[in-house]
């Protein structure tokens, strides 16, 4: 039988990403009016990094390995016209020096596999990644840079919108250089109800409570570094420690108040 009362959440999910693809269709469209005529030139030195990331994801899950090890490839890119940064690509709109507007796509979500949970929890459905569309603005400034944030799970795993407000800096001594950050990530009900929420059937089936989580407000920070070993080869390194909020932390699929990532990669500049 139809649940005819997921109908009007279901509308409502498909109407947002509908308005979020027009949006950037009409941004991109604007991107040839005159009012963004000083964007700067196309950089035709630019270099391409090419290289490996080893990553340690310490989730929030309740998982029997509290760390878990993945290596994915690492790409960097940017001619003022399109970028590459690591898991995010896209394409600018503005780009004038001062002010960056632009549509990007990026891997996005948790990853929960039942298998390398605890006790009950193996008998919860998998939650998968998703990758998000969406549209970041920065704002350079003497004092630093202020991005703004704003995407939609394009592949529908949750459903979810997330939006950010960041704070980035930039230290150079030498060959490194550091780039600081901190901010706030909000999760939409859709996204926590995917990744931290129990239905009602999993609850039954395992007799673990029911949780139906809400939006949320999550502060994190992060540090990335770039050192270049010579004129082809450089290191790459981060590090990310996100806060989870109670309508996170009380999913009885959760046993720590903190996630983090830790990366490290070798990069190889044509």
């Amino acid at each position: 039988m139809s649940n005819v009362s997921a109908l009007p959440h279901i509308a409502t999910r498909t109407t947002f990403n509908a308005l979020a693809a027009t949006a950037l269709l009409g941004v991109a469209s604007m991107s040839h009016a005159a009012i963004f005529k000083n964007n700067l030139p196309t950089d035709p030195d630019a270099v391409l990094s090419v290289g490996v990331n080893v990553m340690a994801v310490n989730p929030a899950y309740d998982m029997e390995d509290s760390t878990d090890i993945r290596v994915l490839p690492g790409v960097f890119y940017d001619n003022n016209r399109v970028y590459a940064r690591g898991a995010q690509a896209g394409a600018y709109l503005i780009n004038d020096g001062t002010n960056q507007l632009s549509a990007y796509a990026q891997l996005s979500g948790s990853e929960f596999d039942p298998d390398d949970a605890r006790g009950a929890l193996q008998g919860l459905d998998e939650r998968k990644a998703s990758a998000a569309a969406g549209l970041t603005y920065l704002r350079r400034t003497p004092v630093g840079g202020f991005r703004a944030q704003i995407a939609t799970d394009v592949l529908d795993r949750s459903g979810g919108n997330t939006a950010r407000l960041t704070y980035l800096a930039r230290i150079t001594q030498g060959k490194l250089t550091v780039y600081p950050s901190a901010g706030f990530e909000y999760h939409d009900a859709d996204y926590n109800e995917y990744y931290y929420g129990v239905s009602e059937e999993e609850s039954a089936k395992t007799g673990i409570a029911a949780y139906k989580s809400n939006s949320s407000l999550n502060p994190y920070i992060n540090i990335s570094a770039n050192y270049d070993f010579n004129e082809r080869w450089a290191g790459f390194a981060n590090q990310s420690l996100s806060y989870l909020p109670n309508e996170q932390k009380d999913s009885p699929m959760v046993n720590s108040r903190t996630e983090s990532t830790t990366t490290l990669g070798l990069l190889y500049k044509f």
